[in-house]
């Protein structure tokens, strides 16, 4: 693409859900902004999908960002290059291709990457992660068409994702887990459901810690700490991942443990620049706590936002804190969870009650599709008590 001026209102640096949020709801509000998208790669992925690459869709290629049929369509220009500096004094941003564009308004969203763990043997050949890229994914694929045994190191929605659909090619597929399985997300007897389901399905759950990869060249196997070893002829680290923020601390944006800080309408430390996304510090709408939070959902939710108030604030249009809410489908096996599990409510000092609930999901029951449905419910006891005493006073007032 060839740059019609130097200068544009507005500038995201990132292609992702919250990348084209951002850019797509700056369109809205601002229709008469000019407005640049600047993505790393020609091809991107869409970030929940990655792990059926591997086994429900028939190649990368299923997975891809329809960018051209969402932003140009809308006026938005892109540009494939990478930043690779901010200057907020003079309001530019400078990219590897040579490139200098100033901006009035800057959105960050350039999302996270997969940690890659220093053992010894992680270097060998046939080991992987959970990466975004797109000519990484297409040969981490092509690599598992010739293995016969993956051994895969994690236990969140990733791993497990991945490890069905792995397994759906016909591979043994075997979990190293430290703990349990989807241990933020869940309480205990939904981990131990899933390890069930999972069990039945051929996959392998091991616990344990990884002490080192065995192999010459090539990946051949794990070594735990208690000395057990696990064949394998691929490795993937699926144990998280880290906001990508260098662009922020290099431009001396205030930047936490946890991404880039922003406020409620999701500006950085510096007016003029906002931020959204895995890159991003969120705050737990229970606590009020940092935490680390990496959802699609999340990112648009900050996105449009950030569109929204790039250029006035718009007080309905705010990011007081952030509910996590997750959803997945294994080993034919769906859950989904909001907020705090019973568990980590527990742990941060709430007094909490729970209850249970189990229901069929067809009436009658006696149809062949029918599952039964299993819920928890984690309520503040003071605020059940809040309410009893609220609906008193509100009785004792009406008479």
């Amino acid at each position: 693409m060839t740059l019609k001026m130097v200068k544009y209102d507005v500038v995201v640096i990132g292609a992702s859900a919250g990348g084209m949020t951002a850019a797509l709801s700056a369109r809205r509000f601002y229709p008469d902004k000019s407005v640049l998208v600047i993505k790393k790669e020609e091809a991107g992925v869409v970030s929940c999908g990655i792990p059926y690459v591997f086994g429900t869709f028939r190649s990368v290629d299923d997975d891809l960002i329809p960018i051209d049929a969402f932003l140009k369509p809308a006026g938005i220009e892109v540009l494939v290059d990478e930043v690779v500096q901010i200057d907020p004094r003079a309001k530019l941003v400078k990219t590897r291709g040579g490139k200098e564009i100033e901006w009035e308004k800057l959105v960050i969203a350039t999302g996270s990457r997969a940690v890659f763990p220093e053992i010894p043997g992680s270097e060998l050949d046939g080991v992987y992660t959970v990466s975004k890229d797109y000519d990484y994914l297409k040969e981490f694929r092509e690599r598992l068409e010739e293995a016969e045994n993956v051994v895969i190191v994690g236990g969140g929605f990733i791993s497990l994702e991945v490890g069905d659909e792995i397994r759906k090619l016909g591979k043994n597929v075997t979990l190293v887990v430290r703990s349990r399985l989807l241990r933020t997300s869940f309480d205990p007897e939904f981990s131990a459901m899933v390890e069930e389901r999972l069990r039945e399905n051929g996959i392998k759950v091991v616990y344990g810690h990884v002490e080192r990869l065995l192999g010459e060249k090539s990946v051949e196997g794990v070594r735990l700490v208690d000395g057990r070893k696990l064949p394998a002829d691929v490795v993937i680290f699926s144990i998280g991942y880290r906001p990508n923020v260098e662009l922020a601390v290099k431009a001396g944006l205030r930047v936490t443990r946890y991404g880039i800080w922003t406020d409620e309408y999701m500006r950085t430390s510096h007016p003029d620049i906002f931020a959204v996304g895995d890159c991003v510090e969120h705050r737990d709408f229970f606590t009020g706590r940092p935490y680390p939070l990496m959802l699609a959902s999340t990112a648009t939710f900050e996105a449009r936002i950030a569109g929204a108030n790039l250029f006035r604030i718009h007080i309905v249009r705010e990011n007081r804190r952030t509910i996590g809410v997750y959803a997945t489908h294994v080993a034919g096996l769906t859950l989904a969870a909001a907020g705090l599990t019973e568990e980590n409510a527990r742990k941060e000092g709430f007094e909490v009650i729970t209850g249970y609930g189990k229901s069929p999901d067809r009436h009658p029951a006696i149809f062949p599709d029918t599952s039964m449905v299993t819920v928890k419910l984690v309520f503040s006891r003071d605020r059940g008590r809040y309410s009893e005493l609220r609906s008193r006073a509100e009785r004792a007032w009406a008479r």
